[in-house]
């Protein structure tokens, strides 16, 4: 491990402890740290044709008509590698489900926005994720 010192503003320094201690980090360090990967990972989505790994997570209603086979039409229409689902239910209406996708940050984003655009969706959200080589 490398030692950094940066300077902050008292106000920010005091912003930046109360979401270490609300987030429950053990230590500004842990905290920065995260920021850090989170910003690589963006970078990566934003200016990069190299896979990367997303996980759509939806909301939908159970009783909507052909939506299960919409969405799984979406999934299978574009060169995408779905690596796993998950189907859970959450209540008689509801079910959630998740998707991980692996391949290029344009074409992960387009499934997601498809998806996200059908009648019966009540929620949908792209968790973007990408190995670091760090």
């Amino acid at each position: 491990m490398v030692r950094l010192s940066i300077t902050l503003p008292e106000e920010l320094l005091q912003l930046l402890d109360e979401k270490v201690i609300s987030k429950g980090y053990a230590s500004r360090s842990e905290f920065i740290r995260d920021l850090i990967r989170e910003t690589l990972i963006e970078d990566k989505w934003s200016s990069s044709e190299e896979e990367v790994v997303g996980v759509l997570t939806v909301i939908y209603d159970h009783h909507q008509r052909e939506l299960t086979q919409k969405m799984i039409d979406i999934q299978h229409s574009r060169y995408v590698n779905i690596m796993c689902t998950t189907h859970v239910h959450l209540d008689r209406h509801n079910c959630l489900e998740t998707i991980i996708i692996k391949g290029k940050p344009s074409e992960i984003e387009n499934i997601s926005v498809k998806i996200a655009g059908l009648k019966g969706v009540k929620f949908a959200k792209l968790t973007k994720a990408s190995k670091l080589e760090i």
